[in-house]
């Protein structure tokens, strides 16, 4: 059953176009991320479902009930849609636990009672209960207005980039606590960000959208290993994109035959393989070479259990071209040094990107 399902919404700001054509299903209980760079329309979408805007065409439906179509539209107040913005949006002459508290309708020992349960649910002591929002750390912060939200007991829950104004350590550990505290609940929620690795660590799904539109979605490890184009590709991590000849389910290309997955024949198109899938050996005198070519190590850039390397690839035969430049990942600990001769091959199959 799906939880939220968008149906070809647009919004316009004068002539600019926000939003084109959006259609996306969110499953119940699952975490979608919508990710994008600044401007690409992931907020504004995230409005339109929570109710602060509305779109000039489309439909919106939570749990089979419409919210937005061209003959009506429900309110944010009586959509039972939580929301965490970036910065949490606390009231600031309020206590932890009447921020939490505001808006249930539970009075007394059961409102008190409601209230522990849920800082406890988000990992917060007893004892802050009476603290002001002045007196938390950021993640404090955001795991108090997570819980004002649950408070709601909402149908969705939509996170508008939570994290962001965290620091890294802190990010990685809040995002994981709000998934898990999101899971146990079973609440379906919706997080917005413009951070690849959170979307990707977070996201049961991934919607990459660009210029207002939505270029691609489906399960995180999917879109990292298949991107629809170079540009999805290369937001979404490090690449390697490279030219290449196809035939018979193989690439002929700079690296040599690098099998692919797919199977059209007899064209030329660009293949992308991600910097872990390349692999690189010391070359050693009279060693029998298998598929891949060679090159030479000209930068290290060590940072602990990984090392970026970029490798200058010999030039082809016959050819006035020099060779090519790659961006490898490797083991910090086993990683070659600059100027060492390697052997480049790569493992698994190439991605073809559709053409532009």
């Amino acid at each position: 059953m799906n939880a939220l399902e968008l149906h070809s919404i647009c919004k316009s700001y004068g002539a600019h176009r926000a939003l084109e054509n959006i259609s996306l299903v969110v499953p119940t209980g699952s975490r979608t991320v919508i990710v994008g760079p600044s401007g690409s329309g992931k907020t504004t979408l995230l409005r339109m479902i929570a109710g602060f805007e509305f779109p000039d065409r489309g439909c919106v439906t939570l749990n089979g009930q419409t919210l937005v179509d061209d003959t009506h539209e429900v309110p944010a107040h009586q959509r039972q849609i939580g929301y965490v913005p970036q910065d949490g949006a606390l009231f600031p002459h309020m206590t932890v636990a009447a921020n939490i508290g505001f808006g249930l309708t539970s009075k007394g020992r059961r409102k008190h009672e409601r209230i522990a349960v849920l800082m406890d649910s988000v990992a917060l002591d007893a004892n802050m209960a009476n603290r002001w929002p002045h007196e938390l750390s950021g993640g404090q912060q955001q795991r108090v207005a997570l819980a004002r939200a649950l408070a709601q007991q909402p149908r969705l829950m939509l996170l508008d980039e939570p994290f962001s104004a965290l620091d890294t350590g802190l990010r990685a550990s809040m995002r994981k606590l709000v998934a898990r505290l999101l899971a146990d609940a079973g609440v379906t929620t919706i997080l917005v960000t413009h951070d690849q690795s959170e979307a990707l660590s977070f996201a049961d799904q991934l919607a990459v959208m660009r210029d207002g539109q939505l270029v691609q979605s489906g399960h995180p490890l999917d879109l990292y290993r298949y991107p629809g184009d170079e540009q999805t590709a290369l937001f979404l991590g490090d690449a390697v994109v490279m030219p290449a000849r196809i035939e018979a389910g193989w690439a002929h290309c700079d690296l040599g035959r690098i099998p692919v997955n797919n199977h059209r024949n007899n064209r030329c198109a660009q293949i992308m393989l991600r910097p872990e899938q390349l692999q690189l050996v010391g070359i050693v005198p009279n060693a029998v070479e298998s598929s891949g070519c060679r090159g030479v190590v000209s930068e290290r850039d060590f940072s602990g259990n990984t090392c970026t390397l970029i490798v200058e690839l010999e030039a082809l035969p016959d050819t006035d071209q020099p060779g090519r430049s790659l961006m490898v990942r490797s083991t910090g600990l086993y990683a070659p040094p600059a100027g060492s001769a390697v052997h480049v091959s790569a493992l698994g199959h190439a991605h073809v990107l559709n053409e532009p």
